[in-house]
């Protein structure tokens, strides 16, 4: 059983909109977590979003969900979407 740490973000779009994710680490690293926050926007095409430590921070820890577990063992990292993010 491998405990991941859970890492309750909040990101601002150029456009002013407020994506809520939670990245998912095996980790408990808040360097790392915002480092993968940041690369997943620009993944999604949110190069421009804003997103801080202050809004990048520890919340729990847990073992994760197959799916999560699956996406931290192929990028070191997962991304569980919440509120205003895309699908």
């Amino acid at each position: 059983m491998t405990i991941s740490h859970v890492f309750d973000t909040y990101a601002k779009t150029a456009k002013g909109a407020t994506m809520h994710f939670d990245v998912v680490l095996d980790e408990q690293d808040p360097q790392k977590a915002l480092s993968y926050a940041k690369q997943w926007l620009e993944s999604i095409g949110h190069h421009d979003a804003t997103v801080t430590q202050e809004n990048c921070y520890f919340c729990h820890s847990v073992e994760a969900p197959e799916a999560l577990r699956k996406q931290i063992d192929e990028q070191g990292y997962a991304i569980y979407k919440l509120e205003g993010c895309p699908k």
